[in-house]
């Protein structure tokens, strides 16, 4: 049973840091390309960052030169730290257990967590 569990979400504002992190449970964690996802109301979910197996990195352009998604096989986790937030960042952040295709786009996996809100607010 594979279970993705977030955390280090909270209120924020804006221009400050927050870390979110992942621990996923099961085998095989190293063999998989992991992402970050955020969803407001009324919207579809979007992908933020991604990273593959072998660390690459890739990211949506809102979140480029703020956002950094890493890894830590040892520990089963992921993280996205976040930088100079805006209250456009607003959201319920996921992460996902995925697999990259063949024209190295990220391609979402059936598990995810339950979520941790972030909100960035004065």
């Amino acid at each position: 049973q594979v279970q993705l569990v977030e955390s280090g979400g909270g209120l924020v504002q804006p221009g400050g840091s927050l870390r979110l992190s992942c621990a996923v449970s099961g085998r095989f964690f190293s063999i998989y390309a992991m992402g970050w996802f955020r969803q407001v109301p009324g919207k579809q979910r979007e992908l933020v960052a991604h990273i593959t197996s072998r660390g690459s990195t890739n990211y949506a352009d809102s979140a480029k030169g703020r956002f950094t998604i890493s890894r830590d096989n040892a520990k089963n986790t992921v993280y996205l730290q976040m930088n100079s937030l805006k209250p456009e960042d607003t959201a319920v952040y996921y992460c996902n257990r995925g697999t990259i295709g063949g024209n190295s786009a990220y391609t979402m996996g059936d598990y995810w967590g339950q979520g941790t809100q972030v909100t960035v607010s004065s």
